[in-house]
């Protein structure tokens, strides 16, 4: 292949990685993902033919890390509008981070190269390995699963329908094959060739998959369940003054103000975002207080980002966590959960004993040094005056990129997701609706609605199919509210809720097949 066509196919694969997930433009939201997504894994595929396994990891590595750097150009904005650091830092942080996403796909250069001289990449190969390398960048170093390719069919009904059978991850694979399919066939087409017989059956398999996901998304019912009206506040406190003291008081007079306005409305639940409260919410205390002198005027109950504090034997403050408040009618608080999947050099700096002295976590605020892990995901019930309590799981924004965290929640008998983010760190940027993006997955993988509260936006409702019901404009102050069905139990745990990866277990199962039949064709 003529290295100007091999340039110009991994170029096509920069752009098309890039517009697959939204992105703003002059005041409008571009979200090309369910037609182009497709076009991704063939356009790379195309671009490392004929290459040596080296040369494909290689020039495999090059295209994702200069994709990845174009999609996570907000991180920009993260580390020197807000973080405070250097222009250069900002620079070179995306590309930083896009070298984690990069060395994934550079293994699959490499490994697609390897099992295509032994003949083995036929369509469900390929698929089956990408899917696999997508589900490594969750957990891989702590994970950071960005922009994995099932959420670029965030829009897609059938896909979402797959969503709670397969998981983000199996529309991955999903993705995948029907795009390397075409691509194969495209070739064969291209050079007189008779198409492959599995390029066919994998086109094949690709629509009885959609198929099967547009049923399963209109299958989702929610007539009969009980409901409960929940408001979800965004107050827009612009980042840089969000820690301030001197903003406390009308931070929470914002709040307050939207609350009451949700409770003339007839909201029974409130949920505000993540550390909407800049402080503690101990009881004794002033803030501690004065909400719970809120929840008691207004009758309504709290679900309050602030922070969690630990104290020592004496008295003194020992721990922070990022935390989610449950507050009753009456002002009392019922639970505290503490968010265990910390951002790495966000919340606390890894090998704290070996760079803490040369760098300091940048979302500072909570604490002055780390922010401290929970226990893990669970449900909590939320008391309500009038009718049965809710049962919620309360991810908090980071954890939201994790589909077995969240999966954790609903698997503990969470009948409805209120997740509370601050993404006023992303600016103007593509961030903001990419977060949406990957919040919509994961109600679609339960089946379960989500009430979401960003502190500048995007707050909205997504329902149990996975579509956003209604959303704020971000950087506004806004107030939404909905009547949430609660799905309990079996009804609201979907296939992904109750058996969880499948789909990926199988995937790494066939890549290690692959590679056992690949070695022997080579002795």
């Amino acid at each position: 292949m003529l290295r100007s066509i091999r340039i110009a196919l991994l170029a096509g694969y920069v752009v098309v990685s890039f517009w697959s997930f939204p992105q703003p433009v002059l005041g409008v939201v571009v979200d090309l993902g369910a037609g182009l997504a497709w076009f991704a894994p063939a356009l790379l595929v195309l671009g490392l033919r004929g290459l040596a396994p080296r040369q494909a990891a290689l020039w495999g590595f090059t295209a994702a890390l200069v994709a990845h750097s174009a999609i996570l150009h907000w991180i920009y904005v993260v580390t020197v509008t807000y973080g405070h650091a250097a222009a250069i830092v900002g620079w070179v942080a995306p590309v930083f981070l896009a070298v984690y996403v990069a060395l994934p796909t550079a293994l699959f250069g490499g490994l697609l190269s390897w099992l295509s001289r032994r003949g083995l990449d036929g369509a469900f190969a390929v698929a089956a390995l990408w899917m696999s390398l997508d589900q490594l960048r969750s957990w891989l170093f702590t994970g950071f699963p960005w922009a994995s390719l099932g959420y670029a069919q965030h829009l897609n009904p059938a896909m979402l329908g797959l969503a709670s059978l397969i998981g983000v991850y199996g529309l991955s694979f999903v993705t995948a094959l029907g795009g390397v399919a075409l691509a194969h066939l495209g070739l064969a087409i291209r050079e007189g060739l008779r198409p492959a017989r599995q390029d066919i059956w994998a086109l094949v398999c690709v629509v009885l998959l959609l198929v099967l996901g547009w049923g399963s998304f209109r299958a989702v019912d929610d007539v009969g369940l009980p409901r409960v009206r929940v408001a979800v506040a965004q107050g827009n406190i612009e980042q840089g003054v969000k820690w301030s003291p001197a903003w406390k008081d009308r931070t929470l007079s914002i709040y307050e103000g939207l609350t009451r306005q949700a409770a003339e409305a007839g909201a029974q639940i409130v949920v505000w975002p993540e550390s909407a409260v800049p402080g503690g919410l101990e009881p004794y205390a002033q803030t501690g207080r004065r909400v719970a002198d809120l929840a008691r005027e207004t009758g309504v109950s709290l679900v309050v980002g602030a922070v969690g504090l630990e104290y020592d034997r004496v008295g003194r403050v020992e721990r922070f966590f990022d935390s989610a408040f449950v507050l009753d009618a009456a002002g009392r608080i019922q639970h505290r959960y503490d968010k265990s999947h910390l951002v790495p050099f966000g919340e606390y700096v890894p090998f704290r004993d070996l760079i803490g002295r040369f760098m300091s976590a940048v979302a500072r605020g909570i604490a002055t040094g780390d922010v401290s892990q929970g226990s893990g995901p669970r449900a909590l019930t939320v008391p309500l005056e009038v009718g049965p309590d809710a049962r919620v799981g309360l991810p908090v924004c980071f954890e939201l990129l994790f589909p077995a965290l969240v999966r954790g929640f609903v698997a503990d008998g969470a009948q409805a997701l209120f997740a509370m983010t601050n993404d006023a760190w992303y600016g103007r940027t593509g961030a903001p609706y990419q977060f949406l993006a990957i919040t919509a997955l994961r109600s679609a993988e339960n089946r379960i609605w989500t009430a979401r509260a960003a502190n500048t936006g995007v707050s909205a409702f997504i329902d149990a199919r996975g579509r956003v019901r209604s959303q704020t404009r971000i950087f506004e102050p806004g107030l939404l509210l909905e009547d949430v069905p609660l799905r309990a139990g079996p009804r609201g745990g979907s296939l992904y809720t109750r058996h969880g990866g499948w789909i990926t277990a199988a995937g790494w199962l066939t890549v290690s097949a692959l590679l056992v039949v690949g070695l022997r064709r080579a002795r």
